[in-house]
């Protein structure tokens, strides 16, 4: 039975090779951008399944118009990805309010507003599938992108309360960790701070020269990735977390490793915190 797929961000990259899969296997699918015009190639080749929508995610009034665009065409969400997203390279203390305040936005407050709007159509049938699109860096921080890992670890957080919340109500979640694919991310997708301090060129510096030094030699691949997301979604036990590359793979466990390590260690002191047993 095919599904009507709600894709956000789909200019490039994910967004884009996820539209293209969905249609391609049958699906109907609202394409999502700021401006419709980089989608149209995909509308021209599905007129009768794939329908343009016009969404900046920081926008109410978008967000408001493009699910009841939704409705009218389709009749129905049956998987919605939030997928728009950017990027943002400095060091915590380097970095500038307005562009990290930007980043939260788009990043999180839109795509919990996206969601917001959806949520009442997915109540109404009883079903339905939120995928939101987080990145390694929201299970992992990094240097030189800790604000950027601030939203997705906001997006992790609010995926797994929010699987909770809706899944008596026939609603799935899944947040989809990525580590490096061939996207746009680390080229035109993510801005610099104009603010350099010398004391953080051997950290922040240079994982941000080492993320943009590999900016189209990444080894994930964004249409397998986007194959990877339509298995996961199909399936009858879909994961609440899905892990894309095997540097996300290491990362997760690596960081699974730390903080068993740290929590066995301080077992005694984490416990004592409580009041004594009677």
């Amino acid at each position: 039975m095919s599904k009507v797929w709600f894709i956000t961000g789909c200019s490039t990259g994910f967004g884009r090779e996820l539209a293209k899969e969905v249609l391609a296997a049958g699906n109907k699918a609202a394409v999502a951008s700021r401006n419709t015009e980089n989608v149209k190639d995909i509308i021209a080749d599905y007129p009768d399944t794939a329908i343009a929508v016009k969404l900046d995610v920081t926008k109410s009034d978008e967000i408001t118009a493009a699910v009841e665009q939704i409705n009218q065409q389709f009749g129905r969400i049956d998987v919605l990805v939030n997928n728009a997203g950017i990027g943002y390279f400095g060091a915590i203390e380097e970095s500038e309010d307005n562009a990290v305040r930007n980043m939260f936005e788009i990043n999180f407050w839109g795509l919990a507003n996206v969601t917001k709007a959806v949520l009442p159509t997915l109540r109404k049938q009883r079903s339905g599938h939120v995928v939101n699109v987080a990145s390694i860096g929201g299970l992992v921080g990094f240097p030189g992108v800790g604000f950027y890992n601030a939203t997705k670890f906001a997006v992790d957080g609010y995926s797994e309360a929010l699987a909770k919340e809706t899944a008596p109500l026939g609603i799935k979640v899944t947040v989809v960790a990525p580590s490096g694919f061939r996207t746009d991310w680390a080229g035109r997708s993510a801005n610099d701070s104009p603010v350099v301090i010398d004391d953080y060129k051997d950290t922040a510096g240079a994982n941000k020269d080492t993320i943009r030094g590999y900016s189209g030699k990444q080894p994930g691949d964004p249409v397998r990735a986007a194959k990877a997301i339509v298995k996961a979604i199909d399936d009858a036990n879909p994961p609440l977390h899905l892990l894309l590359g095997a540097a996300a793979l290491k990362g997760a466990r690596n960081k699974l490793d730390v903080l068993k390590k740290d929590f066995d260690a301080w077992q005694e002191t984490t416990t004592g915190a409580d009041f004594p047993q009677e």
